[in-house]
């Protein structure tokens, strides 16, 4: 599914180049659960943007459902984004004055899709995270681990064979935490490939590989056992 061949990004900053990733090599298989791991800083949400296509590599080569991506336009990320991938981050992300219902429908609205059908597939996306009842409302008016489900469904709504979470459980309480994780662990095994960005060891050991990132180097790749 994953292809990554000396992959590096550097950042232009008055003058100087920060060397964000250094020569990444990374194969990550069709339904896998892979947490990639690090401290603030290290370079995960860096790889996570290349991969995520929400960024291009300054220099490697990135191979993504047998589709070269390292050198798309802008555009031509956004169509990758729309069909192969769904994105959950740790402040939701969510559109404060769009009820649930319409916060989901986004991206379809993206892919053109008709009114009818994407109030259903909408609907339904809700539904499946345990939020038919809350369809119509706003996110001030869901608790965090409400809102977190709702970018969930929203991540889901156009079936992309990967699923992005970038520290999912950041802002939740534990027993939100638990059930977003529950959540993810579902979709895996759905056939979902699960690509899990945290700090947390202990979120990290539910994955069933981690990947150790420390200042824009792999140092460590491993089962868990």
């Amino acid at each position: 599914m994953i292809q990554i061949y000396d992959m590096c990004k550097a950042y232009q900053i008055n003058q100087i180049s920060i060397q964000a990733l250094k020569n990444i090599n990374l194969h990550i298989k069709q339904n896998e659960f892979v947490a990639i791991v690090g401290p603030s800083g290290s370079g995960k949400s860096t790889l996570m943007n290349m991969m995520g296509c929400l960024d291009v590599p300054t220099s490697g080569t990135y191979i993504l459902d047998n589709e070269e991506v390292s050198n798309l336009n802008d555009d031509e990320l956004a169509d990758i984004r729309n069909k192969k991938i769904g994105f959950i981050f740790q402040s939701f992300n969510l559109i404060q004055k769009l009820t649930a219902l319409e916060n989901v429908e986004l991206p379809l609205i993206y892919l053109g899709i008709g009114g009818k059908e994407r109030l259903g597939k909408a609907r339904t996306a809700l539904e499946n995270v345990g939020l038919g009842d809350r369809l119509d409302h706003k996110p001030n008016e869901l608790s965090g681990g409400q809102q977190q489900r709702v970018a969930v469904a929203r991540a889901l709504i156009n079936d992309p064979p990967i699923i992005f979470a970038d520290e999912p459980t950041g802002n939740l309480d534990t027993k939100s935490g638990v059930e977003i994780m529950n959540l993810l662990k579902e979709l895996h095994k759905k056939g979902n490939t699960i690509i899990l960005i945290t700090h947390d060891n202990d979120i990290a050991r539910q994955a069933d590989r981690v990947i150790r990132i420390h200042d824009g180097e792999i140092v460590e790749d491993r089962q868990v056992v």
